[in-house]
């Protein structure tokens, strides 16, 4: 093929995907807007005392608010920005983001990008026998715009693409992330119960997912722990039930181990071969620790023999800035062991601080023990076990200043660049020991409303 008929096909490749860009944040900047006219009786994202009084129960007190992915809790001092309106009696709620990103990784096995992440999802709240009924949906539109292989994304491992492991790229998530019901009901004054049910939901395991935190909400790019971490947050069958006080939960949960396929549109075969137990407690307004272990039954399709063991531990805290902001910070740990390997360690440490109304920055640190296999780095001409382990690890920095503020959402332009380090071994295959990934975005999502946990009739409201 001669070099300007590549040039043509390479420019409508990124046209088209720019297009598909565009497309995802127009949705998303329509759906933010249309929501300010259903949305009788709120001021600035906050609802009046007088549609208070339809909302749902809250059982013992915990609002929902708190939820962070799946049954998961997050702080009640700090926001995830969301949109709430009541449709008859049933208390609604939307949030999500869009990104359309340019992103870039530089080194012997980095590629460049043009694309979007995306993700909504839409909650239903309604009063039902004493307790609190909640459908879910959460949806991501990444296979189309990011394509089924993911973006680049130096270091990362996991799931599979054409029948191969995915290296040094983040799959997409599954346009079905969430479909599931919850019910929440007081046993006593002190008790509650809560039953969790999802096609694709998200088990008992792990911290909140990343893409849920407060800590992590502007940052586009998934962890690089994500598979030692929060990966099962998109499962295809689980069943959850927990005990709950107003300060703590007590979880446990049968679901499908099985990472899912490479068609993103479906849901996959459901099973229930796999189990975890999660114990939450949120001491305070300000802080929301979790631990958790889970056994995952085949969990990678090309070793459908091997079983994992998955132990996590998270500690989230976050507080108001001013009278605009917010700064929540994230620490996790997240070990991966079968029966033919020990345990494989990851560590993460993010924090976001969003200054004021305009301005919000962030960083991540993480540190993974990845194998040979995981990195692919076991084939000729590299003379790797496939079960050797390298500590890699990776320190990235951000900021966005919003744009526009439009209906009930807000557009917002920022950047992050990476430093990875990998060992000496890896040198040769990154072409450096400290290969850098860089990105640079615009992205669309809700304004926020009133802080969580805000006591009713207070002041300290969010634009």
């Amino acid at each position: 093929m001669s070099p300007f008929i590549r040039k043509r096909l390479s420019r409508r490749r990124g046209a088209l995907v720019l297009r598909r860009s565009a497309a995802t944040l127009t949705l998303s900047i329509v759906a933010a807007t249309s929501l300010r006219a259903q949305m009788p009786g709120m001021s600035g994202g906050r609802m009046a005392q007088g549609d208070s009084m339809a909302m749902s129960p809250a059982p013992l007190g915990v609002p929902m608010d708190r939820a962070g992915s799946g049954t998961t809790w997050i702080p009640d001092a700090v926001t995830l920005p969301s949109r709430h309106f009541m449709a008859g009696s049933w208390d609604m709620m939307l949030h999500g983001f869009a990104f359309g990103q340019f992103d870039t990784q530089s080194g012997a096995r980095g590629k460049s990008q043009l694309g979007s992440l995306n993700w909504t999802m839409f909650m239903a709240s309604h009063a039902l026998a004493g307790g609190r009924f909640q459908p879910r949906v959460m949806l991501s539109l990444d296979p189309w715009t990011v394509t089924p292989r993911g973006y680049p994304l130096l270091l990362q491992t996991g799931e599979m693409f054409r029948g191969e492991p995915l290296h040094d790229r983040q799959h997409p998530h599954d346009f079905l992330m969430e479909v599931g019901v919850s019910y929440e009901r007081a046993l006593t004054r002190a008790l509650g119960v809560q039953l969790y049910a999802a096609p694709s939901g998200e088990p008992a395991l792990g911290p909140v997912a990343f893409m849920h935190r407060p800590s992590a909400m502007d940052n586009p790019v998934a962890p690089l722990g994500h598979h030692w971490q929060d990966a099962t947050h998109v499962s295809f069958g689980v069943l959850t039930a927990g005990l709950f006080s107003p300060r703590w939960k007590l979880e446990a949960s049968a679901f499908n181990g099985r990472e899912p396929d490479e068609n993103r549109w479906n849901i996959d075969p459901i099973t229930l071969d796999s189990y975890s137990g999660r114990f939450t407690a949120n001491p305070s307004r300000s802080w929301s620790l979790s631990a958790a272990y889970g056994h995952l039954a085949s969990p990678e399709a090309n070793e459908p023999g091997h079983s994992l063991h998955r132990v996590t531990a998270s500690v989230m805290h976050g507080r108001a800035v001013g009278s605009t902001g917010q700064w929540s910070t994230t620490l996790v740990y997240g070990g991966n062991k079968s029966s033919e390997s020990p345990i494989a360690n990851s560590w993460l440490a993010e924090s976001e601080l969003v200054l004021d109304a305009k301005n919000t920055v962030f960083a991540r640190a993480e540190l993974i023990a990845k194998s040979a296999a995981d990195l692919v780095v076991d084939t000729a001409p590299f003379s790797f076990a496939s079960d050797r382990r390298f500590d890699v690890g990776a320190f990235t920095v951000g900021a966005i200043r919003e744009l526009l503020a439009f209906g009930s959402g807000t557009l917002g332009v920022g950047a992050s660049g990476t430093l990875n380090v990998v060992p000496a071994a890896l040198r040769d295959v990154y072409g450096s020991r400290t290969p850098l990934g860089a990105m640079v975005f615009v992205r669309v999502r809700p304004s926020a409303g009133g802080v969580h946990g805000a006591e009713p009739g207070g002041t300290h409201g969010r634009s």
